[in-house]
């Protein structure tokens, strides 16, 4: 009797102790499941979604949901992603949806292919063209902001060409706009200088010829309606591809609070032999405190001749500095000669970028609201975002920032997805033929030494 109450009694605890395992093994999974977290330790953080993504779910006001479509044995290779969009806000949702059991669903949301990812939020609707974190954020950014936004670009005096391919083109930078949602534009001011109302921000990317009175006045009309320009004029040399002064140009930067002063600026500090480069091209890893550059806190830009720029007296505009250079930055004013003669005694920080916005809004038209007031951002070089620089390190983030500043979209700032790191080993025959030796000869020849040595001595 007392052997069967034993067993009653080892049952009974064996049970017990089975169903609290069983409801901690739960209570993890339960809290594995609500509070997810993972650690990237990856060095280009791989598979951290960036600031720009993480700032747009965290500022959602609606429900958003991302959908998946394709057949169910995809769906392994997209959660990878996807997922981290639904631990970034509760109000995000992810749904993979089978297009073949869901074919009038498919249907319904324009589904054309495998593969097709859509963002929802309320009644908007938007398809990202492929499986990235640009792309889907891209999708998002639209599905939330909606009407289109456009870039327009400069031309006629020698501005950059968004059209050109070659190193001093912008074709990267008009692809840079696009991706980030923004329709872009080129924007003749020969022989009619008139600026199209629906551009939201206006590129005057570093014109080499002297802009006329009535190029100068539409863009003078322009800004000071309420609209927002980005003005990159380059030093004036006088060899090689010469540019011209740009008086008329200059006298409309000044009355808004903006001198272009006609020098080039040379770092000395040595950062930019750290990236291969010289002296004629500064590399700023230290920012103002701007709401354009804040995001940029420990990523490096370069500007490549470059002019300094400086604080002019008035009363029109407020403006504040971007960029500056360290103290240890010279100026030349020989505008004539190639070689450059550097006077110690003109050392000290350059500004090189600066933000301004008008102290009054443009009037607005009855039946209209009020207007917004006139924003602008001048930089002493347009090479910075030409094709052979805009890819330079944190220059494709800081051209992003200056436009979603101007266009007012300051919730938009941050660093951008970037596309994942090529780490890719290349060698040469040599270094391959060493690879070879020592990995498929060499170590297995040592183990095999080792275990014979090993038999020897046993024996």
């Amino acid at each position: 009797m007392a052997t069967n109450s034993k067993r009653i009694t080892n049952f009974s605890q064996a049970v017990l102790y089975t169903v609290i395992f069983i409801a901690i093994l739960g209570a993890v999974n339960f809290l594995a499941n609500r509070y997810n977290k993972s650690v990237d330790t990856t060095s280009n953080k791989r598979y951290t979604l960036s600031d720009q993504t993480a700032n747009i779910a965290k500022a959602l006001s609606q429900d958003l949901t991302i959908s998946f479509w394709d057949r169910p044995e995809s769906f392994v290779g997209a959660k990878d992603l996807l997922d981290r969009y639904a631990l970034l806000s509760p109000r995000i949702k992810v749904v993979y949806q089978d297009i073949d059991k869901n074919r009038t669903a498919a249907i319904a949301a324009n589904i054309a292919a495998r593969g097709a990812i859509t963002v929802q939020t309320g009644n908007k609707t938007e398809q990202a063209k492929s499986l990235t974190e640009e792309e889907i954020t891209g999708a998002m950014v639209r599905a939330l902001k909606g009407g289109d936004r456009k870039v327009c670009f400069t031309s006629g005096y020698g501005d950059g060409d968004v059209a050109e391919t070659q190193p001093d083109g912008y074709a990267a930078v008009k692809e840079l706009a696009e991706k980030n949602n923004y329709k872009t534009q080129a924007v003749p001011l020969i022989p009619l200088p008139a600026i199209p109302k629906d551009c939201t921000v206006l590129v005057v990317g570093g014109p080499k010829r002297d802009y006329l009175q009535p190029a100068v006045d539409a863009l003078k009309s322009y800004v000071e309606a309420g609209g927002h320009a980005m003005v990159l004029l380059n030093p004036p040399l006088k060899f090689g591809s010469s540019v011209d002064d740009n008086a008329a140009l200059d006298a409309l930067l000044a009355s808004w609070g903006v001198k272009t002063n006609q020098d080039l600026v040379l770092d000395l500090s040595g950062v930019g032999q750290l990236f291969g480069m010289g002296p004629e091209l500064p590399v700023i890893t230290d920012y103002e405190d701007h709401a354009v550059v804040r995001a940029l806190k420990g990523m490096a830009t370069a500007f490549p001749l470059t002019r300094s720029l400086s604080e002019a007296a008035t009363d029109k505009a407020t403006v504040k500095p971007l960029l500056k250079t360290s103290g240890e930055a010279v100026a030349t004013t020989d505008m004539k000669s190639p070689e450059v003669k550097v006077d110690q005694s003109t050392k000290g920080a350059r500004t090189l970028a600066v933000a301004g916005e008008l102290n009054t809004a443009a009037e607005a038209k009855p039946g209209e609201q009020t207007a917004s007031k006139g924003r602008f951002v001048v930089m002493g070089t347009s090479r910075w975002i030409a094709n052979s620089f805009l890819s330079f390190n944190g220059n494709r983030d800081l051209f992003m920032n200056m436009v979603n500043w101007l266009s007012s979209d300051e919730d938009l700032i941050a660093i951008r997805p970037k596309d994942p790191e090529d780490r890719r080993l290349n060698m040469n025959s040599s270094q391959v033929t060493l690879m070879f030796w020592t990995s498929v000869i060499g170590i297995p020849a040592l183990m095999l030494l080792a275990g014979i040595g090993v038999w020897l001595r046993r024996r």
